[in-house]
């Protein structure tokens, strides 16, 4: 289905609802720049990374199309879980699941909160940013803690410049994205504004900082486009 969700006046602060899971995988590919090509690229990662019997995590995994992805290439006996706090999502998850018959694992959950088994991979995919700053840092520590010896946590976010310009250049630059796919000027407005404190990125420079802070030994840029950017953290 395609994304029509924000044509009509806002009632409330954005959310994964019914309304928005429905029509989820439009709306990446719509309004996240060069989004199969970052996946592309944490999925290289995922399958290098992932032996017989190891585990990765997908924290907001929405409709699982990413675990999927994988599913279908894995060749070893990986343990794929998915974790959302969104039923909507969820639920749109399964019924994927079941029709590709993959053998992934949907859970609802809070990933702030949830009991992590000793992993090999963790993903996080825009997913963070929606965490508040006050408790972002402690679920990175967690993902660190849960992470086997040089494991990895990769993970895309929206960020922002402190170079004030800068940033509206980069806003500016990525509006124009948007209507190039198709979005109106009012669309991207009322979005912006359903967003407004629900969404709250960092610069580039302070999520590695964040990420080795946590536990990291090392966190850098694989992917960047504008304001949007994937990382990869190692233990």
């Amino acid at each position: 289905m395609n994304d029509k969700v924000f044509t009509k006046p806002i009632k409330k602060q954005f959310e994964f609802d019914q309304e928005v899971a429905a029509v989820f995988d439009d709306m990446l590919l719509r309004s996240v720049p060069f989004y199969k090509e970052s996946q592309k690229i944490t999925e290289f990662f995922a399958l290098k990374k992932l032996q017989e019997g190891g585990i990765m995590y997908d924290l907001g995994c929405s409709t699982a199309t990413l675990l999927l992805s994988i599913h279908r290439k894995l060749s070893s006996q990986a343990k794929l879980i998915g974790i959302d706090n969104s039923e909507a999502m969820l639920e749109q998850a399964r019924k994927k699941s079941e029709a590709y018959g993959a053998d992934i694992e949907i859970v609802y959950g809070d990933i702030l909160s949830y009991d992590y088994l000793s992993a090999d991979l963790f993903v996080s995919n825009y997913t963070l940013q929606f965490v508040r700053p006050l408790v972002r840092e402690e679920l990175v520590k967690k993902i660190a803690k849960s992470l086997n010896k040089e494991g990895l946590f990769i993970f895309s976010e929206k960020v922002i410049s402190h170079h004030p310009k800068l940033n509206k250049d980069l806003i500016e630059c990525y509006y124009d994205f948007k209507k190039e796919q198709g979005y109106s000027e009012y669309e991207i407005m009322q979005k912006r504004e359903a967003l407004e404190n629900v969404l709250v990125p960092y610069s580039e420079e302070e999520n590695i900082t964040m990420a080795k802070s946590c536990g990291f030994s090392h966190c850098e840029v694989i992917f960047r486009w504008a304001n949007f950017a994937t990382f990869i953290a190692i233990k």
